[in-house]
């Protein structure tokens, strides 16, 4: 296992449960970037079709877990894009 590929993931993935969580807290999402949480995804489908396809290992796990955790982000995104507009 790349132990510095896994220390950028884990540095990289801390952000994303407080943004989760400030996300769900405040249900605001005005100037969230849904672009930006599509292409984080999509850099996460691609690292993890590297490590099935030539390097397995762990980190992996880092992968799913991140990509996880913006896949709730974007949930919540989508759950409060227009939950203003519509007062």
């Amino acid at each position: 296992m790349s132990v510095l590929e896994a220390g950028m993931m884990l540095c990289f993935g801390a952000s994303w449960p407080f943004q989760v969580v400030k996300t769900y807290k405040t249900k605001e999402v005005k100037g969230k970037s849904i672009l930006f949480l599509w292409l984080v995804e999509t850099g996460y489908i691609l690292g993890m079709l590297h490590h099935i396809l030539y390097a397995p290992d762990k980190v992996i796990y880092l992968y799913l877990l991140n990509f996880a955790l913006v896949g709730i982000d974007m949930v919540l995104y989508y759950k409060y894009k227009n939950r203003f507009s519509q007062n």
